[in-house]
């Protein structure tokens, strides 16, 4: 993340009277902004006496501040594009494009709003937050998808969040880090914790699928039933798993956890926590708008560009939702900060797995959609295949840069695979719970 100015401005901007006198190295935009936000007596608008005065401009220069974090935040302008676009009805194909770019900022904004807060409530609390929100894209998308009966763009999404991040994104980290580095290093305990969750979320998703082929070859009755107290049960264990994970990473074994609490996330904040929630709060409801005209272009995209909707949820939308998480796991690990880039990339995908897919298997309990965790064979193949190569490369806790050529070739093959793997949705079972 690049290095947040004071507001105050550089520090040898004013001279003996305090006037701003911006040298050669200031930037063309910052001078512009100091020419609004400072007044001919050289004290700042937005910490004048009179709040006509002061909050307008404090409001400009926090806008300012914050735009500057990140270079991405340049494709908000598609953010009002793509919500004109959906609500005057234009084509579907523009529609889509125009949702799918506005996201990507807004991940990156709504991450930086949840780090903002979450630094003045302290490591636990803030650690906890950073959880919640740390897929809240995924989860806004998910749950949209899930209200319009989408339970394909739901369950691919899932489980593209989690390739995307086990397999894309720790590549990525492995290429950026071995580039500078011969071998890396990483706390092995760590490493060796978290592919054991993702080996329970893994027989999650196996066990259902296995049950449903035994049930069907060996029982009359229709096994839809079973499977839905079986996916609503695993998921509240799941829960109760996650839960216990947090205590054991924030509380009772934080120790294991300080070089991944700490370094890129221990700077001051910029807003206060007013602020912060009020930004939180502001870019989850454009998230949501941008979300439900994206999900209503899809069935439009399938028929006119012949992409199958498992494709789009599986590769396109984790693309979008992950965008800020990806950046940051490449930058902290070309820094040689493994531990960070790690619990970046798995801890992501432990939080897809064990907390958000569970979760909206109870929320479409309690919305009477029939959201399980029975994924089709293939896709649960894949994913226990990606986490298998994951656990064996982390294990020994060092990395080089082939070890992240062999993740991102896995990730093309699977997402490749996925590319020619077709859609077929019998109407009558829109759950797909006949397919093996």
């Amino acid at each position: 993340m690049p290095h947040r100015p004071s507001l105050d401005g550089p520090a040898n901007d004013t001279d003996g009277n305090g006037s701003a006198e911006p040298d050669e190295s200031t930037s063309l935009l910052y001078r512009q902004i100091s020419r609004i936000t400072i007044s001919e007596e050289g004290h700042p608008y937005y910490k004048d006496n009179r709040p006509l005065v002061r909050w307008p401009f404090l409001i400009l220069h926090l806008t300012y501040e914050i735009l500057k974090t990140n270079y991405v935040n340049i494709l908000l302008v598609f953010v009002p594009l793509g919500i004109i676009a959906g609500a005057l009805g234009w084509d579907p194909t523009a529609v889509f494009i125009l949702n799918f770019l506005a996201i990507i900022p807004l991940a990156s904004l709504l991450a930086f709003a949840t780090e903002e807060l979450s630094v003045p409530l302290g490591q636990t609390m803030g650690g906890l937050l950073n959880a919640t929100f740390g897929n809240a894209v995924e989860l806004i998308v998910s749950i949209v998808a899930l209200r319009n009966n989408e339970i394909r763009i739901v369950q691919a999404s899932m489980l593209g969040s989690i390739l995307s991040n086990i397999l894309l994104v720790l590549g990525c980290c492995f290429i950026a880090g071995g580039i500078k580095y011969k071998e890396q290093t990483f706390n092995s305990t760590v490493a060796s914790t978290m592919s054991s969750l993702m080996a329970v979320s893994t027989a999650s998703l196996i066990i259902p699928a296995t049950l449903y082929a035994s049930l069907q070859k060996n029982s009359k009755e229709s096994p839809e039933h079973n499977i839905l107290i079986l996916s609503h049960g695993t998921a509240l264990i799941l829960l109760f798993i996650y839960i216990m994970y947090l205590i054991f990473q924030l509380k009772t074994h934080s120790d294991l956890f300080d070089e991944e609490n700490t370094g890129e996330h221990a700077e001051a904040e910029l807003l206060t926590p007013w602020a912060a929630g009020v930004l939180l709060i502001i870019i989850t409801i454009a998230v949501a708008i941008c979300a439900e005209y994206l999900v209503d272009s899809i069935d439009s995209i399938v028929e006119t560009a012949h992409i199958s909707k498992t494709f789009i949820g599986l590769i396109l939308i984790p693309i979008v939702g992950n965008a800020a998480e990806h950046v940051t796991a490449v930058v902290v690990a070309y820094k040689d900060k493994m531990d960070l880039a790690i619990g970046v990339a798995i801890g992501s995908s432990l939080q897809i797995a064990l907390f958000v897919t569970p979760f909206l298997v109870v929320l479409g309990w309690i919305m009477d959609r029939n959201m399980t965790l029975h994924f089709e064979t293939f896709e649960t193949v894949a994913f226990f295949l990606s986490a298998l190569v994951v656990t064996l490369l982390i294990q020994d806790g060092k990395s080089n840069y082939l070890e992240g050529v062999l993740c991102i070739g896995m990730y093309v093959i699977i997402a490749l695979a996925f590319f020619v793997y077709p859609d077929k949705v019998d109407p009558a079972n829109p759950f797909n719970l006949g397919r093996t």
